[in-house]
């Protein structure tokens, strides 16, 4: 099955990067006739829908595994089990299943967990067209005689600092996915990146870097608009400084002082 990430990809290649089908299964590792029904469907999302799900050996070993490799981990290097030897202890303990399903199990264990990070570049100047920032901001106004706060979404175009606000009541995913589209229609087009920080309502689970497990639904949206989401590095709000400087002169110009409606 297709995981909205990948039909993404095809969606970005094809329509926007003009590459022919040939290249774009060549580098995804897809078949022609994959890459065929993404362009012709239009779709962002395939389902399938299994009448039983199995549950694999290591399912109900892996709380235990993670226990084994945590300790393992924490040890010096010369003290350190191999795989095999983890995995004979994990026998001993009752696990009726084979060395492949551990050695993968451990592998996505270190990779999720592991302690190198890659150094990144943040360009400073953009092409036309080639990234946007987005970003939240808490404002107070005064609703009907009643204090209240106000969730503000901020887009800002990288290249020509153009910018868009929005207040909403809450922060959910309804909002967000309305913000994009009316900042959409206020620049008359989308970017082909898109720079956020690590919002619930997009990320599901941070990585080493930049690796992140977007929402499904953040991802359908972004595989609609062609954007390729990028995300920042926890605690860097320099990755995104233009629209971090966008919440502050809102807020200065037209949040101060309280509005009242």
């Amino acid at each position: 099955m297709l995981v909205v990430e990948t039909i993404g990809k095809i969606r970005r290649a094809y329509f926007v990067d003009g590459r022919p089908i040939k290249a774009i299964c060549r580098e995804l590792g897809v078949s022609r006739k994959v890459v065929r029904k993404v362009i012709r469907s239009q779709a962002t999302e395939f389902r399938y829908e299994r009448e039983t799900q199995p549950l694999p050996k290591m399912g109900a070993w892996s709380a235990e595994l993670d226990r084994l490799l945590a300790r393992n981990e924490s040890k010096a290097a010369r003290e350190r089990l191999t795989l095999i030897r983890l995995f004979e202890e994990l026998r001993g303990l009752g696990y009726a299943g084979g060395y492949d399903a551990v050695r993968r199990y451990a592998r996505r264990w270190s990779k999720e967990r592991g302690t190198s990070t890659a150094s990144a570049y943040v360009p400073l100047s953009f092409a036309p067209g080639e990234a946007y920032q987005f970003d939240w901001s808490h404002e107070i106004v005064l609703l009907s005689g009643t204090t209240v706060m106000v969730k503000a979404a901020h887009v800002r175009l990288c290249h020509s600092r153009m910018l868009f606000v929005r207040a909403y009541p809450r922060e959910t995913q309804e909002m967000v996915f309305d913000a994009h589209d009316r900042a959409f229609a206020l620049f008359k087009g989308t970017c082909t990146r898109g720079i956020y920080d690590n919002m619930k309502t997009a990320v599901e689970t941070i990585f080493v870097g930049k690796g992140r497990l977007y929402n499904r639904r953040f991802l359908q949206m972004c595989s609609h608009y062609l954007v390729d989401p990028v995300a920042c590095t926890p605690a860097s709000g320099w990755e995104k400084g233009q629209v971090e400087n966008q919440v502050g002169l809102v807020r200065e110009r037209f949040f101060t002082p309280r509005l009242r409606f």
